[in-house]
């Protein structure tokens, strides 16, 4: 189905540091945006700065914001181990997704 133009997309996204021990999952209607947020450490006092989330290695996109927080909610309640496999899934090596296409 083509694109409509006023058609919103909405992120859900796996964000980790460079050491890949941190794991977080967020939602955002601006990829490009949050990247530069988590890599600027925006807000100085949040979870992301504390622990150095500075890419974005696992995401997925929808047009439905409650799908999206949804499927946000749903990673969260998940394990450790169940995000890793999310995240091999589409990017073994862990590369920066964001960073790599943009």
């Amino acid at each position: 189905m083509p694109k409509q133009y006023n058609e919103k997309h909405y992120y859900i996204y796996i964000g980790t540091n460079k050491t890949n021990k941190v794991l977080y999952t967020g939602v955002t209607n601006n990829l490009l945006n949050r990247d530069n947020q988590h890599k600027t450490k925006f807000n100085n006092n949040s979870f992301t700065a504390k622990y150095n989330i500075n890419k974005i290695v696992y995401y997925e996109v929808y047009t439905c914001i409650r799908k999206a927080i949804a499927r946000e909610k749903q990673i969260k309640a998940g394990s450790r181990k169940k995000k890793i496999e999310l995240i091999n899934s589409i990017n073994l090596a862990w590369n920066d997704l964001v960073s790599k296409y943009c």
